[in-house]
């Protein structure tokens, strides 16, 4: 494959919270590793969030500050813009606005990681946008029900991929109308997250996520309601640690008592996941220094069958951390009871822990060596370009 000069849109430096921010440097430094000049920009309306003030900003110095330290870390100085369009005109930190509309129309490809990016005129500059979706059945869902507006949005854009490697097969229900949506993975730089090869004395299974986010993303289909919040989920298997005999670890923001006291009688213990969240070299670490995960999947992943796996349980067994983890049908494609283990039901979760205690050093070889087929940023990445004809 060619050098090429590819753009990777996102929104870290906007939401510059610790899993977004890696899901974002596994791309750029994947794609440096194949070889090609690569390039961070934020473009858009959005106004930035500042963690440590709690606020949406119209101040963007922080923004730029993360993209600044991410880029020495990461090795994309000079090659990163985050470009404000909110306010009379756009402003920019990192490449000036004359050299960002030139990198839009010189570059060879752009990946629209999430679908971060709105169009604007500038970004319309690009010869090939690359969609890369993260949320599965949403969009397939809102064009089954006539959004012309998400047509013509995705219709910007020369390829469409997505997380969810069961969109399109006999197992998801969601009609795609003559899109074609090809599936990806999320890709990790693995060598970023090795750790020593057991873990620390004491170590429990771990997660970090957002707690309530209902309303956010639920979307109703064909009369049912489909929801983005895990919160349910977890609370479906609050009985999780005391049924397997383990202690788990949840780095979450339950605000409500009654919940809270509820998983802390089933022998879950719950972490502030403030700093973990502001300093991703510190999650990092958080995975590395667990035992595994046990974590679960949004209703919407798993009722319409997507096949969806999520990048931060990546990131553990790219560790060598066991993952448990509830079934989206990604079990069709690898993951079979070694290192990442399946459950659907609270008698998987008991049976999957058993067979990580009594055998751990297998388990945690057999995720490491997961991660490295399967998530390994070069190879899912040259995949991608591969087939979208970069």
């Amino acid at each position: 494959m060619s050098r090429k000069k590819i753009i990777v849109l996102g929104f870290m430096g906007g939401c510059p919270i610790a899993g977004v921010i890696w899901q974002h440097i596994h791309y750029i430094v994947g794609l440096q590793r194949l070889g090609h000049d690569v390039y961070y920009v934020e473009d858009g309306l959005r106004y930035p969030y500042d963690p440590q003030a709690f606020t949406i900003t119209e101040d963007f110095s922080y923004a730029a500050g993360v993209l600044d330290r991410l880029a020495r870390e990461h090795g994309f100085e000079g090659r990163w813009c985050f470009c404000a369009r909110y306010g009379d005109e756009p402003r920019t930190a990192g490449l000036s606005l004359e050299k960002l509309r030139d990198l839009y129309r010189t570059c060879d490809a752009a990946l629209n990681v999430c679908g971060s990016h709105d169009m604007n005129d500038d970004l319309l500059a690009i010869s090939r946008l690359i969609y890369v979706e993260s949320d599965p059945g949403v969009e397939q869902i809102k064009i089954d029900q006539g959004d012309e507006g998400v047509r013509d949005y995705l219709s910007s854009h020369a390829v469409l991929f997505t997380f969810g490697e069961a969109v399109g097969t006999d197992r998801f229900p969601v009609p795609l109308h003559g899109l074609e949506w090809l599936p990806t993975r999320q890709p990790v730089v693995t060598d970023l997250w090795r750790a020593s090869e057991a873990p620390p004395t004491g170590a429990v299974y771990t997660s970090i996520c957002n707690w309530s986010t209902s309303g956010r993303k639920d979307i109703e289909w064909r009369g049912s309601n489909y929801l983005w919040s895990k919160s349910l989920e977890f609370l479906k298997f609050v009985e999780a640690p005391r049924r397997c005999g383990e202690t788990f670890e949840l780095a979450t923001d339950i605000k409500e008592e009654t919940e809270s006291a509820l998983f802390e009688k089933n022998g879950w213990r719950l972490e502030c996941p403030h700093e973990l969240s502001i300093d991703w070299n510190r999650y990092r670490g958080y995975i590395r220094d667990s035992r595994g995960e046990f974590t679960v999947a949004k209703d919407q992943y798993t009722r319409l069958h997507t096949g969806w796996f999520s990048d931060r349980s990546a990131c553990y067994l790219a560790a060598g951390r066991p993952v448990i983890t509830q079934e989206t049908g990604f079990s069709e494609f690898y993951g079979r009871g070694e290192g990442l283990l399946p459950f659907r039901t609270m008698d998987d979760v008991a049976a999957a822990a058993e067979a990580v205690r009594a055998d751990y050093p297998r388990h945690a070889k057999a995720a490491a060596d997961i991660a490295r087929e399967h998530f390994e940023a070069e190879r899912v990445l040259a995949s991608l370009l591969d087939r979208a004809g970069v």
